[in-house]
C-alpha cells in the first residue's frame, strides 16, 4: 500500500480546522450533545477503518494518517442531532466508512461521498431518532442521559425543522410564520443564521488556501438561489421561501464548502464541478419544497455522485473540441 500524499494530510488538516467555527457555534446552540457525537463518530469511524484495513492485510498506520475518516466523522457529527441516542452517530459511522468508503476499495476509491451515505441511511431506517434535537442548550449531564438512553424524549424546534414548518404551511404569511415560529429568526432557522455563516467562513478560508476551486460551492450556492428565486413569491401563505432563507437555513453552507468538494466522489474537472454544485443546489431545493425529508443535502449529493462518470466525459468531450 502506497503512503498517503502530504499534500493530503494537509489537506484534510485544514479542513478539520475550518470547520472549528461551525462547531463551535453549533455546540454554543445545541449544547454538549454535539461533543457526544464528536467522540462517537470519531472513535467508530476510527476504528471502523483500522479493522477493515487491518483485514485486507494493509498497514493501519498509513491508512489512517490521511486523515480522511476523521474528516468523515466530523461531518457527521456536524449533521446528526446532539439529542440522538449514542448508537446512532456510531451506527452512521461505520456506515459511512465500511460501506462508503472501504467497500470500493478505501481511500481514493469512494464513488459516493462517505459522510452522506452514513447520514443517508440512518436517516431512512431511524426517522424517529433522526428527529431529536434540542431546543435550547443542553448541559453535559442531560446530553450524557440522553446518548446512553436516560433521558426524555426530545420533541423541539430546531433548525432543520423550520425548513419542514415552512413547506407544510397553509394558513400563514411567510411574516407570521417568522413572527410565531420558535424556530424562525431574522431571514432563516434561528441559530441556524450563525451556523451558516460560520461554515461559510470556514469555506471562504478554504478556498483562500486553494484546498479546493471556487466552481462546486458556487454552483450550489447558485442553483439553490436562482430556483428558489424562480419559485419565490413574496411572503404568501403558498411561499417556499426566499433565497435568503434557503441559504441560511439547514445545512446549505456546510453542504456547499464541505460536503460538495469532496475531491473522490466529486468530478476533476472545473466544468464538471460547477454542473455538479448546480445540480445538487437544484436538488437540495427541490426535496426541501416538495420532497418528504425538509432539507435533502445527503440525497442530493448521493444523486449527484452518480452523475460523475457522464459530467467527467461531457467535459472530456468539450477540451476535444476545443482544441
Amino acid at each position: 500500500m502506497a503512503k498517503p500524499d502530504p499534500r493530503l494530510r494537509t489537506s484534510t488538516g485544514l479542513v478539520l480546522l475550518a470547520c472549528a467555527p461551525g462547531l463551535l457555534t453549533l455546540l454554543w446552540l445545541q449544547g454538549w450533545g454535539l461533543l457526544c457525537n464528536l467522540l462517537l463518530c470519531a472513535s467508530a469511524a476510527l476504528l471502523c477503518e483500522a479493522l477493515l484495513v487491518k483485514l485486507r492485510g494493509q498497514p493501519v498506520s498509513v491508512a489512517l494518517n490521511d486523515g480522511s475518516a476523521l474528516v468523515t466523522a466530523v461531518l457527521l457529527a456536524a449533521a446528526l442531532p446532539t439529542q440522538a441516542p449514542g448508537w446512532l452517530p456510531v451506527v452512521a459511522a461505520v456506515v459511512a466508512i465500511g460501506v462508503g468508503k472501504q467497500a470500493f476499495g478505501g481511500v481514493g476509491r469512494n464513488l459516493f461521498n462517505p459522510a452522506m451515505v452514513g447520514f443517508a441511511f440512518v436517516l431512512l431506517s431511524f426517522p424517529l431518532q433522526m428527529n431529536q434535537w434540542p431546543g435550547q442548550p443542553s448541559g453535559l449531564f442531560e446530553s450524557l442521559q440522553q446518548v446512553l438512553g436516560g433521558g426524555e424524549h426530545i420533541d423541539a424546534w430546531a433548525q432543520p425543522t423550520i425548513l419542514d414548518g415552512l413547506r407544510h404551511n397553509r394558513s400563514l404569511t411567510l411574516d407570521e410564520l417568522f413572527a410565531s415560529h420558535p424556530g424562525f429568526g431574522s431571514i432563516g432557522g434561528r441559530g441556524g443564521e450563525w451556523v451558516n455563516l460560520a461554515f461559510l467562513l470556514g469555506g471562504l478560508f478554504l478556498l483562500q488556501r486553494k484546498v479546493f476551486s471556487w466552481h462546486a460551492p458556487v454552483g450550489l450556492l447558485v442553483g439553490l438561489s436562482l430556483f428558489s428565486l424562480l419559485a419565490w413569491n413574496g411572503s404568501g401563505s403558498d411561499s417556499n421561501g426566499s433565497p435568503l432563507l434557503h441559504l441560511f437555513s439547514g445545512s446549505t453552507m456546510l453542504a456547499a464548502f464541505f460536503i460538495a468538494t469532496e475531491p473522490v466522489s466529486g468530478p476533476r474537472s472545473e466544468g464538471a464541478k460547477l454542473v455538479f454544485g448546480f445540480g445538487a443546489g437544484l436538488l437540495i431545493y427541490l426535496i426541501r419544497t416538495w420532497g418528504s425529508y425538509p432539507d435533502g443535502t445527503a440525497f442530493a449529493i448521493l444523486l449527484m455522485n452518480l452523475t460523475v462518470p457522464s459530467l467527467e466525459r461531457l467535459a472530456l468531450r468539450r477540451q476535444r473540441a476545443d482544441r
